[in-house]
């Protein structure tokens, strides 16, 4: 996988309107996981380009696992986090393991 472009934050903070607009609670998504960090990973959402999408370890299943870098998902939205401009995002394998 080539290193993701992320936006500037700038960009992001600008957009935030249309992104919460374009993404509200309960919208189904896909993207692609561009950085994992142990609390969980960020992925590119799909046709909305200055979104931060974050799926956190809080919301993982117990004996899930964490997709990998470069790996294409598919989830829901479930928060939006206006401090830090991120959507908050459960993978549908963990949704189907609730």
């Amino acid at each position: 996988m080539q290193e993701y472009d992320w936006p500037t934050p700038e960009q992001i903070r600008r957009a935030w309107s249309a992104t919460v607009s374009a993404l509200p609670v309960g919208t189904r998504i896909t993207g692609q996981v561009v950085e994992c960090w142990p609390f969980g990973v960020f992925l590119r959402i799909d046709g909305v380009p200055h979104a931060v999408g974050l799926a956190d370890i809080g919301s993982m299943p117990h004996g899930a696992s964490l997709p990998a870098l470069g790996d294409q998902i598919s989830g829901a939205v479930v928060w939006h986090t206006d401090h830090n401009h991120q959507v908050r995002i459960r993978f549908s394998e963990w949704i189907d393991h609730s």
